[in-house]
């Protein structure tokens, strides 16, 4: 699944469009190198995200085409 749609699926970010920009703006990194939001995402990856001046680390569980909203958080597990 693209890095942006998963963002958005997991609810890490609440539109696509602005996990595009994010991508695009170099603020998302998948195991350590800066990803655009094109890249494949897969269980086990490691997702940062620089959200101002706070970053979110997060490892990838799980990857869903879609997901309930109270299920979302089951995707991922923040480090």
């Amino acid at each position: 699944m693209r890095l942006d749609k998963y963002l958005k699926v997991s609810r890490l970010i609440k539109r696509r469009t602005v996990a595009n920009e994010a991508c695009d703006a170099g603020r998302v990194s998948v195991n350590g190198k800066v990803a655009k939001a094109s890249v494949d995402i897969k269980a086990g990856d490691i997702i940062e995200i620089q959200f101002g001046t706070r970053n979110v680390k997060v490892e990838v569980l799980d990857v869903q085409e879609t997901v309930k909203k109270d299920e979302a958080g089951e995707l991922f597990k923040y480090l």
